[in-house]
Parts: structure tokens; C-alpha cells; sequence
């Protein structure tokens, strides 16, 4: 094997599939797992698959989170805020010089309470913010926050002259590789843009402009429905590009096509941690909303992670990710007893509206929407062994084209819904499409299948089918299996990260 294999590889896996080779007793129409790891994909109709979700989160599952020299250790203010000692130790830092890795070094907060009335930024690569057994930090005060902001700058940009048309009129959901106009200009490791523009046709087709009149309903605008896949080539082979991570939403002539190009994200920043913390906030009533909002939030950054923190009495998330991020890894966290109103916009526990990146090894308590994607979340990404008790809504896709993502071994007392969310919101629409529930165990599920552009998948676990008509009848998802026990692989991501790691070799 790889001396790459991750530390989540190494761990699960060989407990896991060496039992699940052995007694497990059925496999999806989908998919099939062989003796030796390998997996086979059997295409629909269209020829679209099963994404492959192996390559998301922490340099794409490749490598282990990075243990980080401690360079700098803080001790809490006794009685005191200690948000600027911490900032200022932060700034220190940044102003260190990256090593061969992109690490500055990190931050050891010793143990202690550590009171913070105002924000706590990370603006620079390499930088690592980490506790020990006893550390806390509590947000204080009634202003309504966010208490650590990871964040670069700028946007991605496209490098003029690069845009390609691609050749083919139809490119399937889980394809690897494409042919396109011309690879002048291309090489192996480029960094581009997969486009899938948007046309009126396609919103006509999905009926999105014909949602249910609500309170300050917005019909969808194809001009706000255009998809920029991030990828990197792997290999180019005449006029056809290999890339890292598969296509999750169909690229049809029909509806503009597809498009390639470079692009440069020059102001992201990456190999930040946020480590082993305990954070609180401060709050005056259950549905008080002056406090601590997000605990941890990233956006413009990539390859970055949050390990082992334990939230508590936040009114919006743990960790949200934005949609600047990419390739973020959240492992072995807790975001417990949140405070806030029970409503629209709260309790999202662990929200994520980027790409490429992996939650794991999870649990929230008293939450809304625990493990949740925003509007036109670009996949893959990935859900794994996450748990919700005294939920308050559902898990899953929230609103407007969330696309390919693996919701995986998910428990919960609550729902997991992917369908049309008709007038929701200001026209929440049909939430996801080629979403993959893969061994969840539910109250009840519903899942239904957009008109147009892909699937939606359940397989295996244990749920009660939920029919929802309130907006009309709509296409029933993909069923299979709905508690039958000893599914095989008992987990579709680890199964697909062994086949890539095998496929090393």
C-alpha cells in the first residue's frame, strides 16, 4: 500500500472490510465490491454512475493531518479577556516563514479558560490553533458573532485565453475524463474550472420557474445557476482530459454544454488547523441570539482541517464551511446544545457550501439541519459516521442545487429528505441531485428525483419511506434495499478509498 494512506484509512478499514467481505450477504444493483477491494460501477441508462467520492477533504485523503510544531505557547488571562493575547500570537506567527510543507508553526493554548469578547482571525497559510486536555474558550458578551474566522482573500480568476468548449453532447455523472475542443495550453497538474452554464431550458424542464407562489418567492434565474467545478488534470490523452475528481452533474449540449478553463485563486490560503479545543458561548435564554453564532468558520481556503473541538450553546454551527473552501477535512467533533430560535437560518451543526470536502466521525445534539449543504453546493463531498439526536429537522441538501453529495452511515432521530422544497424560503426548489444515502438509519426519508440532470439514491439503512405531495406528485428516487441489513461495503466512502489506494499499486 501507499505510504500515503491516511490515517482514517489505516484505522477504519481494516476492521471493517475484512468482516464485511466475510458476512455480509447483499450488494447494491449500482455497484459491486470484489474480494480484492476493486470496485465495478454499472452505468443507467445515460451512462451516469455512482460518483466517486474518495478524493475529498485534507490533500484529498492522500495524506494524514499534519502533526505542527508547537512554535508559540499562550496561557489564559486570569479574569480577563484573552481574545487579543491570542491574536497577537496568531499575528506572530503569520509572520513566520512557511517550511517545505507551507507550516509556520502552531499555537499550544495551555490549559485554561480563555474569556473572548471579539473575533479571532487566521488570515494567513500554515498557521495551526491548538488546545490541550482543559482548554476552553468561552465567547463572551451579547453581540451576535462568529468566534474564529479562517479566511484569505480574492476569488478565483480565469486565465484569459484558456476557455475550451467540450466535444461531446453528453458527458455522465461519475465520468473521469472528457474530450474537448482543443489541449493547446494544458498540461498534467493545471488547476481548472469544469463550467456547466445554465439555460432557460433547463429551468423550464425542472419547473423552477414555476415554483408555488409563497411569501417573496424567486422563480430561479438561469443566471444564478452556473456551476464552476474546481479540478486538477491528471492526464491528457489527444483531446481528452483526465481530471482528479469525477463530474457530478451531467454536462448535456441540450443545456448549454460544457466548458473548461485555468484559473488562479492567488489570495486562498491553506494548511490551517483548528485543534483540540473545547469553545463555548455565553447566552441569556434558550432562544437567545446576541452570542456566539458560528464557532469556527473557513471560507478561501483549502487543505485545511478541524480536529477533535467541542462546541457548545452556538446559534448557528460548529464548523461552516463557505463557498470559497475546498479540500477541508472536519474529524472527531461534537457541536452540542445549541441556542438559538428554532427556526429558519439556525442550528445548521456542521454546514458546508463548498467542494471537496469531508466531515467525519461526528455528532450534534439539538440542532436543526445537523449535516446540511447550501444553495448550489458544488460536490464531491462527503458525510461519514455522523449521529444527530433531538433533531429538529432534517438532514441533507437545504436548497437550490446542491450536487453530488455522500451522505454516509448518517444516524439521526430525525429525517434525511432530498426532494423539492417548492416555496420554501424564497423558493427553496428542488434541494440536490445526485445525492447518495448510503446506509442511514432515519425516522423517515423522503427522496424524490428532479425532472431533469440526474438522481437521487437510497440505499440500504434503516427508515420509513416518507411520501411528501405537498407540492404535487413528484418522480420517486432510487430505493434500494430500505432495511435490509448487512449491506456490502457497509460503507460506500471507505470502500472507495481503499479502491483508489489499491489502484496504487
Amino acid at each position: 500500500m501507499t505510504k500515503y494512506l491516511s490515517r482514517i484509512f489505516l484505522f477504519l478499514t481494516a476492521a471493517v472490510f475484512t468482516l464485511s467481505f466475510i458476512n455480509a450477504d447483499w450488494q447494491s444493483k449500482l455497484l459491486k465490491l470484489n474480494k480484492d477491494g476493486t470496485l465495478i460501477y454499472f452505468p443507467d441508462e445515460n451512462g451516469n454512475i455512482i460518483p466517486d467520492f474518495s478524493s475529498v477533504g485534507y490533500q484529498q485523503g492522500d495524506q494524514p493531518l499534519p502533526n505542527v510544531k508547537v512554535v508559540k505557547t499562550v496561557e489564559a488571562l486570569p479574569n480577563a479577556d484573552s481574545g487579543e493575547l491570542i491574536q497577537q500570537a496568531i499575528n506572530e506567527v503569520s509572520g513566520l516563514k512557511a517550511d517545505e510543507n507551507g507550516h509556520r508553526g502552531a499555537i499550544l493554548l495551555k490549559k485554561g479558560t480563555y474569556k473572548i469578547a471579539g473575533v479571532i482571525k487566521i488570515k494567513k497559510s500554515g498557521v495551526v490553533l491548538r488546545g490541550e486536555t482543559g482548554t476552553l474558550l468561552i465567547a463572551t458578551g451579547t453581540t451576535k458573532r462568529n468566534l474564529i474566522e479562517i479566511s484569505g482573500e480574492g476569488n478565483a480568476k480565469e486565465v484569459k485565453g484558456s476557455r475550451v468548449k467540450m466535444e461531446e453532447s453528453y458527458v455522465p455523472v461519475g465520468a473521469k475524463s472528457f474530450k474537448v475542443e482543443s489541449v493547446k495550453g494544458y498540461q498534467i497538474g493545471d488547476e481548472i474550472i469544469v463550467y456547466r452554464p445554465a439555460s432557460q431550458q433547463w429551468i423550464e424542464d425542472l419547473k423552477m420557474d414555476k415554483i408555488v407562489e409563497g411569501v417573496d418567492t424567486k422563480q430561479w434565474d438561469p443566471k444564478y445557476y452556473t456551476f464552476p467545478f474546481e479540478r486538477r488534470i491528471t492526464k491528457i490523452n489527444g483531446n481528452t482530459i483526465s481530471i482528479d475528481n469525477p463530474i457530478v452533474m451531467a454536462m448535456e449540449t441540450k443545456y448549454g454544454g460544457g466548458e473548461v478553463y485555468k484559473y488562479k485563486f492567488e489570495g486562498r490560503i491553506s494548511e490551517v488547523g483548528i485543534e483540540n479545543l473545547k469553545i463555548e458561548s455565553e447566552y441569556v435564554s434558550p432562544t437567545d441570539e446576541q452570542h456566539g453564532w458560528i464557532a469556527v468558520r473557513f471560507d478561501k481556503a483549502e487543505n485545511c482541517w478541524v480536529k477533535n473541538i467541542e462546541t457548545k450553546y452556538f446559534g448557528y454551527a460548529a464548523v461552516s464551511l463557505e463557498d470559497g473552501t475546498k479540500k477541508i477535512t472536519v474529524l472527531d467533533s461534537k457541536c452540542l446544545d445549541a441556542k438559538s430560535q428554532i427556526t429558519g437560518g439556525r442550528r445548521y451543526s456542521f454546514n458546508n457550501n463548498g467542494q471537496q470536502n469531508l466531515f467525519m466521525n461526528l455528532e450534534a445534539t439539538e440542532g436543526r439541519h445537523d449535516y446540511v449543504t447550501g444553495a448550489k453546493t458544488l460536490g464531491p463531498n462527503v458525510f461519514y459516521n455522523c449521529k444527530a439526536s433531538n433533531a429538529h429537522s432534517d438532514i441533507g441538501p437545504h436548497h437550490r442545487w446542491s450536487m453530488g453529495t455522500l451522505y454516509d452511515n448518517i444516524t439521526t432521530d430525525g429525517e434525511i429528505n432530498v426532494r423539492d422544497r417548492g416555496n420554501f424560503g424564497t423558493g427553496h426548489g428542488w434541494a440536490g441531485v445526485n445525492q447518495v444515502l448510503w446506509n442511514c438509519k432515519a425516522r423517515s426519508i423522503i427522496l424524490q428525483n428532479p425532472y431533469v440532470s440526474g438522481k437521487n439514491y437510497a440505499i440500504g439503512g434503516n427508515a420509513r419511506k416518507k411520501i411528501d405531495t405537498r407540492f404535487g406528485n413528484r418522480p420517486d428516487g432510487v430505493w434500494e434495499g430500505l432495511s435490509k441489513e448487512e449491506l456490502n461495503p457497509p460503507s460506500l466512502y471507505l470502500a472507495q478509498l481503499r479502491a483508489k489506494n489499491l489502484g496504487r499499486k
